[in-house]
């Protein structure tokens, strides 16, 4: 994860020695060569994720690939990338809210039994219902057939078994160490109250969208709020892209591994143009 970057251009090799340096553990030998157990801890994969953005953002700005950029938009933790790129936050600056964020939900993780599902193919009412009754929460909207559930393990369980019987296409538990974005990280983000309090945010140069909202955000204040009610709040994914969409944005560049967001992206309209920049290879000519 992330190596092919680190090997071909010197920003990223700038950022993920300025990260070790930053964290005091060794991010780059977690990045690119695992073991997968340790990059899918939450207090190593939020810095992981983040460096890697950031630095796929700095290689297109640096090759002018940015040129008319009119918006950034993460998903998660990737809103702390979003907010990074567009300026809101220096590089150090935000490596260190992403590592406290990372550790405080480790915490919570640790403290609680949480566990996360993903139902596919029913409505957003049916699932509400089905978290009302089972004393979940809604983590995640997507897409306009996917959506997440969050909370206590037992419940998570019984949430899935009635999904599978009333209607959804599948209901798929998650291999995630805790229930994010649900009443169980109520913990961390009183935490993240006091890490934030101090720190300023500047206006973005470009506009943020809030995962809590799905629309955009400048002011200082209400980044910060945004970034700490998003902890316990849920992700409204597909609003982000759709009022993105609207602002005028006809193309996205889906900026760390895999090529979900651009799965999530092409389900929600098959006209928006999506490029999914993993690897050193697939930066656009």
């Amino acid at each position: 994860m992330g190596a092919s970057l680190y090997e071909n251009s010197q920003i990223a090799r700038d950022h993920y020695d300025q990260a070790d340096r930053i964290l005091g553990w060794k991010l780059k030998q977690v990045s690119f060569q695992g073991p997968a157990e340790a990059l899918t801890a939450t207090r190593v994969c939020q810095p992981a994720l983040y460096v890697m953005g950031y630095s796929i953002g700095t290689i297109l700005r640096q090759r002018g690939q940015l040129e008319g950029l009119q918006a950034v938009l993460g998903l998660s933790l990737g809103e702390l990338t979003a907010l990074a790129v567009a300026g809101a936050v220096d590089y150090e600056t935000g490596l260190r809210i992403v590592a406290e964020r990372g550790r405080l939900m480790q915490v919570a993780c640790e403290t609680t039994e949480g566990a996360m599902a993903s139902l596919i193919g029913g409505s957003v009412e049916a699932a509400q219902e089905i978290c009302g009754r089972f004393d979940v929460d809604l983590a995640n909207l997507n897409c306009p057939d996917q959506v997440v559930i969050s909370g206590g393990r037992e419940k998570i369980d019984l949430a899935v078994r009635a999904a599978r019987e009333e209607g959804f296409r599948m209901a798929v538990p998650l291999n995630v160490a805790g229930a994010y974005h649900s009443r169980l990280m109520e913990p961390a983000r009183r935490g993240f109250v006091d890490f934030l309090a101090p720190i300023s945010f500047s206006k973005p140069s470009v506009a943020v969208f809030s995962n809590v909202t799905g629309l955009p955000i400048q002011e200082s204040d209400d980044l910060k709020q945004a970034l700490l009610d998003q902890v316990v709040s849920p992700v409204r994914w597909e609003a982000c892209m759709r009022n993105a969409a609207l602002m005028g944005a006809s193309r996205f560049l889906e900026c760390g591994p895999g090529k979900v967001l651009g799965g999530l992206a092409r389900r929600t309209d098959r006209s928006w143009r999506v490029d999914s920049l993993e690897n050193f290879t697939d930066f656009p000519e």
